[in-house]
């Protein structure tokens, strides 16, 4: 990727373009920054299918920069995800919002990958990565390599380019944790389930902050490879997620599944409320009164803790590695499986 190739020049080098393209951030045409009047019909401009003020035509068009610390998103913190101006493709989750002090709304990752596409921006006598919209081509703002883990990436974002949608009924959707061996199996069944609205790969109870894939393979943070489900209740519930996860691993292998050898690997339950607790307790003593396995149900039942996100490019990760080794034999059969065992509580894939 062109940021990649940006990456690979000399850290002297990077840092110096890194704190001149903070400054240059703030630099805007002055006949264009003044234009921030209340949009009016005379204020409008066509943008796709919208009538958008012009002074974020200005800045999704042609490449316009916000001044620093004006942004209404700069210091915002609900909970929810920011779409493009330009078409509402979502970009970002606040998950993912950090304050980097830079005076525009920050970022560490964004919600999929593929939302935003990197173009090569040589202005003002720099080479940055500039960072536009992947389904309507609006400018966004830039990238640049000095942000937290996991990423270590902080996509640095104008305010007028975004429009925030709160968490849809935020008070209704719930959340639930399961490790079950590797994550990129556990990711793909469940994103496909109807009435799940997000599933992502994770690292849940260890010891340490922000561990790397590495760390957590290693055996030595106690963290173990989960999958994070954020659900609608009403659609589907919490028996029926447990239901695949029974389904979808070996409850009695102690540290493992298969191959898959390490406490990162465990079979484990994060309970997020005492109600999920007391559900998943019963399930357990069901299955093991009806002896559904020969040897016992080892699966550890705790609550929710210390967990991340996983790097980036775990996400979504059979989808977009199909012909992984690892992915072709190991997970594609389970998730062939999956969707004939499950047919009827599958989402219609496009």
């Amino acid at each position: 990727m062109l940021f990649e190739n940006t990456l690979k020049k000399p850290k002297a080098l990077l840092s110096f373009i890194v704190l001149f393209a903070i400054g240059a951030c703030t630099y805007s045409q002055t006949k264009k920054e003044n234009n921030m009047e209340k949009p009016s019909e005379e204020n409008l401009q066509p943008y796709g299918k919208k009538m958008l003020p012009k002074n974020v035509c200005y800045v999704i068009q042609e490449g316009g920069t916000e001044r620093p610390f004006t942004g209404k998103y700069v210091y915002h913190k609900e909970k929810g995800t920011y779409h493009c101006i330009g078409c509402d493709a979502p970009l970002f989750s606040s998950e993912t919002k950090y304050e980097s002090g830079s005076g525009w709304p920050s970022f560490y990752d964004v919600i999929k990958e593929g939302s935003v596409k990197e173009i090569k921006d040589f202005s003002h006598g720099m080479e940055r990565i500039e960072i536009r919209c992947s389904s309507c081509d609006a400018h966004l703002g830039h990238v640049f390599e000095d942000g937290p883990k996991p990423t270590g990436l902080r996509y640095c974002i104008n305010s007028v380019s975004l429009d925030f949608n709160a968490k849809e009924a935020s008070e209704s959707l719930e959340e639930a944790t399961f490790g079950a061996g590797c994550f990129w199996c556990v990711e793909s069944c469940f994103k496909e389930l109807k009435g799940v609205v997000e599933v992502y790969p994770g690292y849940a109870g260890g010891s340490i902050k922000n561990p790397t894939y590495e760390q957590v393979c290693s055996g030595s943070t106690g963290h173990a490879e989960v999958a994070r489900i954020v659900y609608d209740p009403k659609a589907i519930s919490f028996d029926e997620l447990l239901e695949l996860f029974w389904w979808i691993h070996d409850p009695t292998q102690l540290n493992r599944q298969g191959n898959d050898v390490g406490t990162q690997y465990r079979s484990v339950i994060f309970y997020h409320s005492e109600s999920q607790k007391e559900k998943a307790q019963s399930y357990i003593n069901r299955l093991t009164k009806e002896k559904v396995w020969n040897s016992p149900i080892v699966t550890e039942l705790t609550a929710v803790n210390n967990f991340y996100r996983a790097e980036a490019y775990h996400h979504d990760y059979f989808a977009n590695n199909p012909d992984n080794q690892y992915c072709q034999y190991v997970v594609k059969p389970k998730i062939e499986k999956f969707r004939k065992a499950f047919k009827d509580k599958r989402k219609e894939l496009p």
